[in-house]
């Protein structure tokens, strides 16, 4: 099997409240627009794909219609968590996890979108020695030093 695209879809009681979560915060883009089903794509790369669905939409099959997405937590991998987390902190979005670096190689905090998914910013940082020894081979390369912070 060839995959050819991969996005998650948020499932919501409110579509409009959530995809004007994603557009002003996180630079979506509309590319299809029902009342009921909203596919984004980000304004800076469009590889980065996100929809959103009402959860009581009868494309959403039974035994899952009614329910909003929980226990969900979405990576958005930035190149300045810092000046995110400045600007979301600056909006009052709620920080369920205050920006830090962790050991296992991120810089990181996470917020919510208004039906409780996580949102988790990252920006890869080299890991400390312990574990680095679990990244697969050349999994690292791609992990940049990172920048020098005020």
């Amino acid at each position: 099997m060839k995959i050819t695209s991969y996005y998650p879809v948020v499932m919501t009681f409110d579509v409009a409240n959530t995809v004007a979560f994603y557009r002003t915060h996180l630079g979506f883009k509309p590319l299809f627009t029902a009342d009921w089903y909203v596919h984004l794509q980000s304004e800076e790369d469009a590889a980065v794909n996100l929809a959103v669905v009402a959860a009581d939409h009868p494309t959403v099959p039974e035994p899952a219609r009614g329910r909003a997405a929980s226990g969900v937590l979405l990576n958005f991998e930035v190149d300045d968590p810092d000046a995110v987390y400045a600007r979301f902190t600056a909006a009052g979005l709620p920080i369920l996890l205050a920006l830090r670096d962790e050991a296992f190689g991120q810089r990181h905090f996470i917020t919510q979108d208004p039906n409780g998914v996580l949102i988790d910013v990252i920006k890869p940082i080299p890991p400390s020695a312990e574990y680095a020894v679990a990244y697969e081979d050349g999994a690292l390369a791609r992990i940049t030093p990172p920048a020098t912070r005020a």
